[in-house]
């Protein structure tokens, strides 16, 4: 008794986003083609990009980073979800939630960040081609991605840090899917309305600045793109903004409506629903959006099934001789 009593007291019970019933399983498995589509794309990605050296240039160095950063986030979200599904259990430990906010922090944050280098690139790109080589320089893009997880790790660091400290008293009862900072601060016995201030800061350096940046950056390269002579070079750059922003839009969108509000006004569906878009959706379309449509990918991802097949064929042809022989 004095077991279970202590259990208890030190674990948290999360609600899940599934319910056990048919809808459910069918939800868990569409969330399990999804993983593993994100798992797949990304990983792809990652590996074309550093086996390849056409695809060595800044953006897919940051792109690298990008897939890499949605990867260990699904990994840290899905497979404790799915798990929690099947088992019928749905504790967490203390040091288990802590450990999930703390590297959904750093994933968040990075990728935030990330994005805003990712348009700066484009719009040096494009708007200024002559400059490209010297604003956009192997060491300036490797300090730039180093940046990018630096805040993500520093921003992470403080948030759970806090977290840590405060009191939970009562229920233990977290109505989401995974552990997060604002479903956690609803659990807290103590005023928090100073930290969540500190959120509301926090979110105006990795959220407002960085969107707008974003915003004026593609702006800029749709003036540019528009003042070319060429129609094909117009549709092929507007078609590519506006996916791109599209992403941007779902991602930033949900994560400001999610973060930029005071605890009092959060509502577990509204929040299950806004996290599915940047821990599951959007992991998932970052691939196929800013890679897997562009054509040196796309070679890349050819000349590898081509030698994997050509090994394959060799590989049979041997086989084969070596049975009649």
């Amino acid at each position: 008794m004095r077991e279970e009593n202590k259990t208890f007291d030190t674990d948290f019970i999360l609600i899940g986003l599934l319910d056990p019933n048919r809808f459910g399983l069918l939800f868990l498995t569409l969330t399990l083609i999804i993983f593993i589509m994100t798992i797949t794309g990304n990983t792809v990605l990652i590996l074309l990009i550093q086996f390849d050296i056409r695809l060595h240039t800044p953006m897919y160095f940051l792109l690298k980073h990008l897939s890499f950063s949605d990867v260990l986030n699904s990994l840290n979200i899905i497979p404790k979800m799915v798990s929690n599904y099947i088992s019928g259990r749905k504790s967490i430990t203390f040091a288990g939630c802590a450990f999930q906010v703390f590297l959904h922090s750093i994933f968040l944050s990075t990728e935030c960040l990330i994005l805003v280098a990712m348009s700066y690139d484009r719009y040096i790109a494009i708007c200024h081609p002559l400059r490209y080589p010297i604003f956009m320089s192997h060491r300036i893009t490797v300090l730039l991605a180093a940046g990018c997880w630096f805040g993500g790790i520093m921003n992470s660091t403080i948030h759970t840090t806090y977290l840590l400290l405060l009191p939970f008293c009562g229920t233990r009862t977290i109505d989401h899917f995974f552990c997060e900072v604002p479903v956690m601060l609803k659990l807290s016995c103590v005023d928090t309305s100073q930290y969540e201030e500190g959120v509301s800061v926090a979110g105006v350096f990795l959220l407002l600045i960085p969107v707008s940046i974003i915003l004026g950056s593609y702006g800029q390269i749709l003036c540019t793109v528009l003042h070319m002579k060429s129609m094909e070079a117009q549709k092929k750059a507007c078609s590519t903004c506006s996916s791109h922003l599209a992403v941007v839009a779902i991602y930033y969108g949900s994560l400001i409506y999610t973060y930029m509000r005071p605890k009092s006004y959060h509502a577990p569906g509204q929040d299950k629903i806004l996290a599915i878009s940047y821990t599951i959706i959007s992991p998932m379309l970052n691939p196929f959006i800013y890679s897997l449509r562009n054509k040196d990918v796309l070679c890349a991802l050819k000349k590898v099934l081509g030698k994997a097949l050509s090994y394959r064929n060799e590989l049979f042809l041997k086989i084969r001789l070596n049975a009649h022989g």
